[in-house]
């Protein structure tokens, strides 16, 4: 039998499988050669335009890819767009190698964006695109210039031709142009550009992370590999596609070393907190920046997959896994605290500007905190030896001890997180946006059938009925409630100030979600799992012979699957988890590490350790479009903007001629 320490394995490979996320979609992205507000139409007028303004982006092209795609739509619109143009394959695929975060999640400083090196936490200027727009006259002159009290920068251009210079960090700078076209006399307009700088963190756990979404999916092969069964016989064995490019041993009697097995691994742009940029912290940071043209956003992301309140954001946690590198095989193990990474990143930036302050925390929390992956536990896994074993150490959960977790643990811990948010946005608890959870077991409202469909990955998964629909009306009828009165100081829950300690809440989204649960399916889903990811949960080869060379009974390679395809589920199922991370449990401690690639215990977390029943692309996507309005309320971002005014310029005074 497998070594193995259950808890810390599949409690982790289970985390906070919740959702959310929906509202109707914002405006589109705003034109920056548009009118400015206020002016007459057919008037000429000075726009700008913020460069680049995703600050976590170090080049402008992964920035406009996004501005381009969310022109006339919202961010889910904007992902399908995307998912199609990438042919599946998801756009972070090469954005993850450019940005001012690298993968162990260290910040860049400075970080290198559009070949001028800033410091990311503290900007001391930013690029900036002005533009005459409007009837302007064909061959017009202009003759610019930029003032902001240090001295007026001038330059003189065709009207055409749009001017690019770098506007000073906390000043505004005051815009004029003398436009000149013919024997008229020159009009002067002029405009205040004052660049806001707006810094968002992301805390909370694998909904906050993006876990399900590697930014580079895993590559799968045609050919099989061998995982064991917990009972230890030549029989117990299964076979599930291999990784491609891995050419050691795939049979389970030819083990091979894991730094072999690791170099073919997906990758996060964070790979100990399973950090995906298509979180829907990640996606609402840069939704903002795509909407309003006159700010930048400097977003630093924390959330960690398997975060609790007490371990994870207040303490240590232990890693998701490692980094592949090309030659260490050992992993630190754990992840610092949340909250202490924020108030070091403060400190610093205060620092070297002292009036740098955070302006909002995007939030999720809680489903860990009430053991939700052991809830989830008790319905996937169904052979009798796999749940004696989980049931006798614990990784198995019941709805009455979750029920006592969320009416003891939860609400002290919540408690004193509201305490140590408080000072770090300026006492005002309003800055978190808390955006929920969301039911991830729901097909037309009601609990999805249950079943192998989309969980045939592993021999022990099946999905019982009775247990699906106890878990997933405790969630909506208990646990969603009481995360929301937490939130915002209602039901009872008691709060020091409760006008002042209530959070934005956002839950607009939990009803788009009760009709993409993970077991939805339609026939615009992708034609791969329309062929290949049984209905009935036949989706592999059950002999061991044949499946070595091909496991899928459809006869397909495991290679043509998409994990950034439009589907109909916006929830990973465990199907969707292997074939998008297959996830190598390796920051875990020595002594809980599978014996070896083909261990029994490696073989359950494959296919729950990178995501299952956790939102997609899709479904980050629709929450962070539930997120956007209430972070742009709080920000206050569609307060009026400084007008443009015209006048006749001031007449050019000459020498009197001397001669």
């Amino acid at each position: 039998m497998a070594r193995i320490c259950l808890r810390l394995l599949i409690a982790g490979a289970l985390t906070a499988a919740a959702l959310a996320a929906l509202p109707a979609p914002p405006a589109a992205a705003q034109n920056p050669a548009a009118a400015a507000p206020g002016a007459p139409d057919g008037e000429m007028q000075i726009a700008w335009e913020v460069r680049n303004r995703f600050r976590l982006f170090r080049e402008e092209r992964d920035f406009l890819l996004h501005a381009d795609s969310a022109r006339g739509g919202g961010i889910l619109a904007s992902e399908q767009a995307l998912e199609l143009q990438s042919d599946g394959r998801g756009w972070a695929r090469n954005t993850v190698n450019r940005l001012c975060i690298d993968l162990s999640g260290r910040v860049s400083e400075p970080c290198t964006r559009d070949n001028v090196k800033e410091s990311y936490l503290t900007p001391a200027d930013h690029p900036v695109t002005v533009r005459l727009t409007g009837p302007v006259p064909v061959g017009a002159t202009c003759a610019w210039s930029f003032d902001d009290g240090g001295g007026a920068r001038q330059s003189t251009l065709d009207c055409a031709a749009p001017v690019d210079l770098r506007v000073r960090y906390g000043r505004t700078t005051l815009a004029s142009v003398d436009v000149s076209s013919g024997p008229e006399a020159p009009q002067r307009f002029s405009t205040e550009i004052a660049v806001r700088d707006i810094f968002i963190a992301g805390l909370g756990d694998s909904i906050a992370s993006g876990e399900g979404n590697p930014d580079r999916a895993i590559a799968l092969a045609d050919e099989g590999f061998c995982f064991r069964n917990y009972l230890a016989t030549a029989a117990a064995q299964y076979y599930r596609p291999s990784r491609a490019g891995y050419k050691g041993g795939r049979a389970c009697e030819a083990p091979d070393t894991l730094q072999i097995w690791q170099r073919q691994s997906a990758l996060w742009f964070n790979a100990a907190c399973h950090r995906s940029l298509y979180s829907y912290q990640t996606r609402t940071a840069l939704a903002l920046a795509v909407q309003f043209p006159h700010i930048a956003v400097t977003y630093l992301p924390l959330a960690c997959t398997g975060a609790t309140i007490p371990d994870g954001l207040f303490g240590p946690q232990r890693a998701r896994e490692c980094p592949p590198t090309k030659s260490a095989t050992t992993c630190a193990g754990g992840v610092n605290a949340q909250l202490d990474e924020l108030r070091e990143a403060l400190t610093a930036a205060k620092r070297r500007q002292p009036d740098r302050k955070l302006d909002l925390i995007l939030l999720s929390i809680g489903a860990n905190d009430i053991n939700f992956s052991g809830l989830v536990a008790d319905v996937m896994v169904d052979t009798p030896t796999e749940r004696t074993l989980f049931r006798r150490s614990g990784v198995i959960g019941s709805v009455e001890d979750s029920r006592a977790l969320l009416a003891r643990d939860l609400p002290q811990s919540f408690g004193k997180l509201r305490e140590a948010l408080k000072p770090l946005v300026g006492g005002e608890l309003s800055h978190v946006v808390f955006t929920s959870y969301a039911n991830p077991a729901l097909a037309d409202g009601a609990p999805c059938p249950g079943g192998r469909a989309g969980f045939d990955i592993h021999p022990s998964f099946n999905l019982r009925p009775e247990r699906l629909a106890a878990v997933s009306n405790y969630v909506d009828r208990e646990f969603l409630p009481q995360l929301k009165a937490l939130a915002v100081c209602q039901s009872g829950v008691l709060c020091r100030d409760p006008a002042a300690d209530r959070m934005t809440f956002v839950d607009a989204h939990q009803a788009a979600f009760a009709g993409h649960g993970f077991c939805v399916r339609a026939a615009s889903d992708p034609e791969f799992d329309r062929a290949c990811f049984s209905a009935t949960g036949d989706s592999f080869d059950p002999d061991i012979v044949a499946s070595a060379s091909q496991p899928m009974l459809c006869g397909r390679s495991a290679s043509e699957y998409r994990a950034y395809l439009p589907r109909a589920r916006w929830i990973r199922d465990a199907n969707d988890s292997y074939f998008a991370a297959m996830t190598y449990p390796q920051g875990l401690p020595a002594s809980s590490q599978p014996a070896d690639i083909h261990d029994a215990a490696w073989g359950i977390l494959s296919a729950v350790y990178g995501g299952a029943v956790h939102p997609s692309a899709e479904g980050h996507a629709a929450m962070a479009e539930a997120a956007l309005p209430a972070a742009v309320t709080v920000l206050q971002l569609n307060a009026a903007v400084p007008e443009v005014t015209a006048e006749p310029a001031a007449p050019v005074v000459t020498a009197p001629d001397t001669h």
